[in-house]
């Protein structure tokens, strides 16, 4: 474990600061296979914490956990012809079985729509059979070019919902609904004020009638999309042959959604809240809430340790204790590149008052407290520490959140200030990329709830619609 002041400052090097907490607080560690990353014990324990919350959600509005093969024959990925153009430079394929060449190539999963519709089409028969509500846990491969640990590597670990209903509107519902779910879920639980919204035409999934994605701030101003939701329509479902036997015992054809998050979720996590210290956790997804170290080895300092474990655990707050034989400076540093939400330093001159000292990871306040009511204020102080993250990560994302009425103004802020630009569009896909090109800088999501202006920022043609601009991940 490397010293705190091994870590490469935010401000001076973004990137190479990055690199150093996944590493540092031991979340990967880098494997032989280009692209592909080792999730440490750590880093995986956060993940576990995100998968039991999320799979709670879907089990609470109606979905099942199925699990479909990780293999896919070109010619059935090939039925959907808008899917697999989206997707054919990312697909890996596999061509020889054993030392023998196969007759048909075969994808390794970069999605699964696909596998789904082949599926449904066997088992959506009647109107009885809808919804079909399934999700499910399983790693992806997508062949990308530049990769970096959790934000963009060749082998990723997700969830992907894939759902048939008997209606469009139901359908329609459902995209949304689970769009929700993940803007409640990453608020709540993340701490990560995202802005939710529809993607524009050339921006959104392939094969999908409209796409809904969650966009997340970095501290350095630049987009991470925390995940997506899909409305399909019954594009899908015509292209694989899915019919069923309506109320009226008419032949018809369902409509389909498709929706999930990743592992990027804990690179948002890192760039989000993390400091030149390390990581920094809210309690609220956190593995472990509190490490506790003993300061010395006195039997007044082990009885206390005993003591205060007891507690978390009868709280079923969970917790770590450092008792190796590593200074208390190193521990603390430790402890802070962990990101652990709090540190309880049970020392012998604060156990002389009934005292202990709690440290917020958040802040690096130090607390006292009394010994004897210590895990009763850790509940509270959870909660604060829980808000205060997400408050201050808000503040720092709408500090970044800029306007522009002309294209001389969009170019002023573009060229100077890291973050988002809020800007008046019309509609042309031509606009879309000519910002594309001179600024790198792609359409996050439509921006619903705002008027939106008289002219296009990019041409000063009539103005359609309101939107966010930002470089990404």
């Amino acid at each position: 474990m490397s010293d705190v002041k091994d870590i490469t400052g935010r401000d001076i090097d973004f990137a190479k600061w990055y690199t150093d907490v996944v590493t540092k607080a031991q979340l990967v560690d880098y494997s032989s296979v280009k692209g592909s990353m080792i999730i440490c014990p750590y880093g995986y324990a956060i993940w576990e914490n995100m998968q039991k919350v999320l799979d709670k959600m879907f089990k609470e509005t109606g979905h099942e956990n199925v699990q479909m093969p990780m293999f896919i024959p070109e010619s059935l990925f090939n039925i959907e012809k808008e899917h697999v153009e989206g997707f054919a430079p990312e697909v890996a394929w596999v061509t020889y079985g054993g030392k023998e060449k196969l007759d048909e190539r075969i994808c390794v999963r970069p999605t699964s729509e696909v596998l789904f519709c082949d599926y449904y089409k066997k088992i959506i028969k009647s109107y009885r059979d809808l919804p079909k509500l399934y999700n499910q846990w399983c790693t992806i491969v997508r062949w990308e070019k530049t990769t970096r640990p959790f934000l963009r590597s060749r082998e990723i670990l997700w969830q992907e919902g894939h759902t048939m209903h008997a209606t469009a509107m139901e359908a329609q519902e459902e995209t949304l609904r689970m769009l929700h779910i993940y803007e409640d879920f990453q608020r709540k639980y993340l701490g990560i004020p995202v802005i939710v919204g529809k993607k524009t035409e050339k921006e959104k999934f392939s094969g999908a009638i409209a796409t809904y994605s969650l966009e997340a701030m970095m501290y350095d101003g630049v987009a991470l999309q925390n995940g997506t939701s899909h409305y399909f329509g019954d594009g899908f479902a015509k292209a694989f042959g899915i019919t069923y036997l309506d109320k009226n015992n008419k032949l018809v054809t369902p409509f389909q959604t498709s929706w999930g998050v990743t592992t990027r979720m804990i690179g948002s996590l890192i760039m989000v809240h993390g400091d030149d210290r390390g990581l920094v956790l809210p309690p609220n997804i956190a593995p472990i809430k509190a490490v506790i170290i003993p300061i010395g080895d006195s039997e007044d300092v082990k009885k206390a340790t005993v003591d205060i474990v007891e507690q978390l655990k009868l709280k079923n707050i969970s917790y770590k204790v450092d008792d190796s034989n590593k200074t208390p400076g190193f521990k603390f540093a430790e402890a802070e590149v962990k990101g652990y939400p709090v540190r309880i330093e049970i020392g012998p001159r604060d156990l002389e008052n009934s005292e202990i000292t709690v440290v917020r990871r958040d802040t690096l306040e130090k607390i006292k407290y009394n010994i004897n009511n210590v895990v009763e204020e850790l509940e509270n102080l959870f909660m604060n520490i829980q808000n205060n993250m997400y408050d201050k990560a808000l503040k720092r994302r709408d500090s970044m959140i800029y306007e522009a009425e002309t294209y001389q103004e969009f170019t002023e802020i573009a060229n100077s200030k890291p973050g988002f630009i809020k800007t008046n569009w019309c509609g042309d896909e031509v606009c879309e990329n000519k910002i594309k090109d001179d600024f790198s800088m792609k359409s996050r999501c439509l921006i619903e709830d705002e008027k939106v202006g008289d002219k296009c920022v990019c041409c000063g043609k009539k103005a359609n619609y309101r939107l966010y601009f930002g470089r990404q991940y």
